[in-house]
């Protein structure tokens, strides 16, 4: 069973040949990429001059001072153009030989405004100056422009407001006042009753002498109706005082006898 025997010798020097083998590979494949590198770097040095490079130059922009923004803008101002032959006043003051300008007001103190030359144009404006190049005096007397006048005119006077309504008077008893009095019927039912007495109907009287209410404060209930109805149809003669018509009221009495 154990004839054949089999002897197993050491690993080591197996594992150093191949440990000594990789070594040495990395080495040879360092060596050899330092020396592409450093090729590389000489090559694209020495071709560096034949390349066509294009060089950008970032400038910033020079600021324009303002001084000479402000000289343009003068030189853009076109010269204001004056008026010949035209003199410009704040107020339009009369010469003491101009007898055709009346002055406004008088006063003691002399003004700082220019009087109106003579055969020269004069307008009102902001400032006092005189023409450029006056006209040359001659027999008229120059023309005098001035703003035109504002007229307010008088405002109508106000409406007169009527007299307020005056309450009405006291009357008393009307019967005897009365232009026109109806008489009240007797009712049938007031005679079924033996209803009698006497009604008394409060009116009012408007300014015409018409009565425009009228209500029974006392008597038969039975009577009332009539009585008011017959207050209504009465008619007086217009009541006025101080001139003025006025309300009336009053109290107009019926009386009613049995039958």
């Amino acid at each position: 069973m154990f004839d054949n025997l089999v002897e197993s010798s050491s690993h080591k020097d197996d594992l150093s040949r191949k440990g000594s083998f990789i070594v040495v590979t990395a080495l040879i494949y360092a060596v050899l990429g330092v020396a592409f590198f450093v090729a590389g770097v000489y090559w694209y040095d020495n071709h560096l001059g034949e390349m066509e490079l294009e060089l950008t130059t970032l400038v910033a922009p020079v600021p324009v001072p303002q001084q000479a923004k402000e000289e343009a803008k003068k030189e853009d101002v076109k010269p204001e153009k004056v008026q010949q032959n035209v003199d410009v006043r704040k107020e339009l003051i009369a010469d003491v030989t101009r007898t055709e300008l009346v002055p406004k007001e008088v006063s003691a103190k002399a003004s700082d405004v220019p009087p109106v030359r003579r055969g020269v144009t004069t307008v009102v404006g902001s400032s006092d100056s005189n023409s450029a190049a006056p006209m040359p005096a001659g027999s008229g007397t120059g023309t005098v422009v001035t703003a035109p006048k504002v007229v307010i005119a008088d405002e109508p006077p106000p409406p007169e407001k009527p007299p307020p309504p005056r309450a009405p008077i006291s009357g008393g008893v009307l019967n005897g006042k009365a232009l026109s009095l109806p008489k009240p019927p007797y009712p049938q039912i007031a005679k079924a009753a033996h209803a009698s007495g006497t009604v008394v109907v409060q009116v009012l009287i408007d300014e015409n002498g018409n009565v425009v209410s009228a209500h029974a404060v006392s008597g038969h209930p039975l009577l009332q109706a009539v009585a008011v109805a017959a207050a209504r149809g009465a008619r007086f003669s217009p009541t006025k005082l101080s001139g003025q018509p006025v309300k009336v009221t009053g109290v107009i009495q019926y009386n009613f006898v049995a039958q």
